[in-house]
């Protein structure tokens, strides 16, 4: 398939379990690469299979799920390509967790659709605003963001990879 169609390919976000094989094997690869970026970042190296399974158990995926939470799986046509998770941490107040696109997907418009869709499932929610937090090597992340309103805030939890928060106000 051209690069062009490729482009055309339609995105479809559902929401899914946590526990299906598809978010499973999105979530372990989104762990994977942020602790690759992570370790490379501040060892030199990769992560080990075993960091991965910690980081994942570290960060569990039950709270993405109803009634207070849920996760989005993205398709880029018949291709499982990205997910996001949205929880409540209050009435009010959402917060964006897992977002990640496939590398493959990039820059076809995904982490938008993403984005976007779980905006909506936050005010679906009852949400008035949105939280989220990254780290600061995570560029693009941090540039998606701002794109799409979202402005930095001081820190609203504790966390050791949490360097930079963002918030935005729902409509």
């Amino acid at each position: 398939m051209s690069d062009a169609a490729t482009l055309r390919l339609p995105w479809a976000v559902s929401v899914e379990p946590p526990g299906s094989p598809d978010a499973m094997a999105l979530l372990r690869e989104y762990y994977t690469e942020v602790a690759d970026r992570y370790f490379a970042l501040h060892e030199g190296r990769r992560s080990t299979p075993e960091e991965i399974d910690a980081g994942v158990a570290e960060y569990p995926t039950g709270d993405l799920a109803p009634p207070d939470g849920l996760l989005l799986v993205a398709r880029h046509g018949a291709v499982v390509a990205g997910c996001a998770g949205v929880r409540l941490l209050d009435a009010r107040t959402a917060e964006l967790k897992q977002m990640y696109v496939r590398t493959a997907q990039r820059g076809s418009g995904g982490a938008s659709t993403l984005l976007t869709a779980a905006e909506r499932a936050a005010v679906r929610m009852g949400a008035e605003r949105i939280r989220l937090d990254t780290r600061l090597d995570l560029v693009e992340a941090i540039a998606l963001y701002r794109r799409h309103g979202f402005v930095e805030i001081d820190p609203y939890h504790q966390d050791r990879y949490a360097e930079i928060f963002f918030e935005k106000r729902l409509e």
